[in-house]
């Protein structure tokens, strides 16, 4: 039996396929070498079971033994946690990740998401609220163009912090977004070049698919 196990909804429609945030756990458990099960939930009826473990109705939570944990930075800390490979012992290289992955959460997604919102609505680009929207988003990509300038990962070596801002950035980079940033964009292909995230990803179409066919 699997010392970890990740919850999921057992459908989801085709357009976000591929960027469930349940992606995130399934690739830091990966790249940790740590063995798990992913168990599925209800996408059109939720239970109260469910809120049990996520209170907002989302997924994914991962269980390990007694322990649930929902939201995908508290369950990417955990399975740091459980794996140097993910996050140091070293305490000067574990605050770098630690800060760089409160980072991907707080200040870029924070960005990302109302300007994903706009374009995935087809809202209007030329309204002041789009126009503001996409210029701080830009404030924050313009801070991690330079970063990423510098550095292959965002600390000593591959982290929990680059699964994180991996996948905020690759859904941005999904709607063209990077375009003016190279280095992002060459950071989110280089991310998604390991084959534990491709192994991560394609389980996860995968899962989706086969509910497909019932």
């Amino acid at each position: 039996m699997a010392d970890f196990i990740i919850t999921t909804f057992d459908w989801v429609p085709e357009f976000p396929r591929g960027y469930v945030r349940d992606l995130r756990a399934r690739w830091a458990l990966e790249e940790a070498g740590l063995i798990y099960d992913v168990q599925s939930v209800s996408f059109d009826d939720r239970k109260s079971n469910h809120f049990e473990h996520q209170p907002f109705g989302q997924v994914p939570w991962l269980t390990n033994g007694n322990i649930s944990i929902f939201e995908s930075g508290a369950i990417l800390l955990h399975i740091g946690e459980c794996s140097e490979n993910l996050l140091p012992v070293e305490p000067r290289e574990r605050a770098q990740v630690q800060q760089w992955l409160f980072a991907a959460l707080n200040s870029v997604e924070m960005a990302s998401l109302p300007w994903f919102i706009f374009k995935f609505t087809d809202g209007d680009s030329e309204s002041p609220e789009q126009k503001r929207i996409s210029e701080f988003l830009d404030s924050r990509l313009q801070y991690m163009e330079k970063v990423l300038a510098h550095t292959k990962w965002l600390a000593k070596s591959f982290s929990i912090a680059d699964i994180a801002m991996t996948d905020v950035l690759r859904l941005v980079h999904r709607f063209d977004g990077l375009e003016s940033y190279p280095n992002c964009r060459e950071y989110v292909i280089r991310a998604t070049s390991r084959p534990k995230f491709e192994k991560a990803y394609k389980d996860q179409l995968a899962h989706f698919a086969a509910a497909d066919k019932q």
